[in-house]
Formats: C-alpha cells, sequence, structure tokens
C-alpha cells in the first residue's frame, strides 16, 4: 500500500496547472506533479537542461528548494 503526504503549493500556481493538464491523460494535479517530480529526480525528463535550470530556480524563488 503506497502512502502519502500533502505538499502545499500557491493558489494561483495550482490553477495555472490545472488549466495546462486539461484534456491530456492527468486525472488531478496531484497526478501531475508526482509526475513531474518523478521525471526530476529520475533523471529521465524531456526537459532540457536549461528548462530543468528553470523550474529549480523557480522552485527556490518560491520556498520550496
Amino acid at each position: 500500500m503506497t502512502t502519502y503526504t500533502t505538499v502545499s503549493i500557491p493558489v494561483e500556481l495550482a490553477k495555472k496547472v490545472k488549466k495546462l493538464i486539461k484534456n491530456t491523460g492527468f486525472k488531478s494535479l496531484s497526478d501531475y506533479v508526482t509526475f513531474v517530480l518523478r521525471e526530476i529526480v529520475a533523471g529521465k525528463s524531456e526537459f532540457d537542461r536549461g528548462e530543468i535550470e528553470h523550474v529549480k530556480k523557480r522552485l527556490k524563488s518560491l520556498g520550496y528548494l
């Protein structure tokens, strides 16, 4: 059985992500965030190095890293 934790993100960011994933295979914001984090942690991201660094800087500026 998989256990879960709660992670808080800014409401505006959540709204933007929900719009982004609309009509995709993702069922929820949590599913998408889990996917993105797994891709980054595994190092198998389809993002190029510059995009990954941009995401890391943004997450750091938001206080998540």
